[in-house]
């Protein structure tokens, strides 16, 4: 039974830039919930990857609160349970936040083996034999485990995205964050791509991502976000969003792109 606690909540997160002359988040707010699967969608220039990014502070906010397992991460120190400041470890909560880029980011020169190796024995010091039988396992679960000793350069993009996706699994984070995982690929590869995050979906895994696919978010989301202008302007169940939407800018913008 997935719980509903709070995974990660947001609080009146500001981003601006030119000295709050570009406001690419505009006093954002939403709590995200163990298990949610939650898509962000807006035209382009709304604040959705900023708000991603923001999340695991890859953008630093201007103003506001990123709370991630009772942390507020956006502070540079915090008190313990002992009322004694300690320093935020930034890196330790990345490492519970898996990031899917848009351009793969895999090492050219490194095997996909190597690729998905590389982190959890740097940086979780993970055992060799271990790190490499769970790489072939999560290869196997996405149909690659063939590829395992091929180059980036020998690999579909559809196929380097899906390595993309269990090279974020094999540091076993809590949230899996997406942004525009199929926006680079040939139409008819992003078909696997989906395939691969909607298996993660029906597995329980905290998702947040911003993509254009309209279907996908009808289909495996649990909510949905609508951004523009660095404002989040509603949000609801896909059904509330998709067929029965209330602000006019998400009006106008379902009608060009359903």
């Amino acid at each position: 039974m997935v719980t509903r606690d709070n995974c990660i909540q947001v609080k009146h997160l500001k981003k601006y830039y030119n000295k709050g002359a570009l406001r690419a988040l505009d006093d954002v707010s939403v709590d995200i919930h163990t298990g949610d699967v939650m898509v962000v969608i807006g035209p382009s220039g709304s604040g959705k990857s900023t708000l991603l990014r923001s999340l695991n502070l890859l953008e630093v906010p201007t103003q506001g609160e990123i709370i991630f397992d009772d942390v507020d991460i956006t502070k540079k120190k915090v008190k313990n349970a002992v009322g004694k400041l300690v320093k935020v470890n930034i890196d330790h909560h990345r490492q519970k936040m898996g990031m899917v880029f848009q351009h793969f980011n895999l090492f050219p020169h490194k095997t996909i083996l190597e690729n998905m190796t590389l982190a959890p024995i740097k940086v979780k010091g993970m055992p060799k034999e271990e790190a490499r039988k769970k790489a072939l396992s999560l290869l196997d679960r996405v149909g690659l485990q063939d590829r395992a000793n091929a180059y980036p350069i020998q690999l579909s993009g559809g196929q380097k995205q899906r390595i993309a996706i269990v090279r974020a699994l094999m540091m076993e984070p809590e949230v899996l964050l997406f942004d525009e995982p199929t926006s680079a690929l040939d139409p008819e590869m992003v078909g696997e791509v989906l395939q691969v995050m909607k298996e993660l979906a029906q597995q329980g895994m905290t998702m947040v991502v911003v993509t254009h696919e309209m279907g996908f978010a009808k289909e495996v989301g649990n909510r949905v976000l609508f951004m523009a202008d660095g404002k989040l302007l509603e949000q609801g169940t896909p059904d509330e969003i998709f067929n029965h939407p209330k602000h006019p800018r998400l009006q106008d913008f379902l009608s060009k792109v359903l």
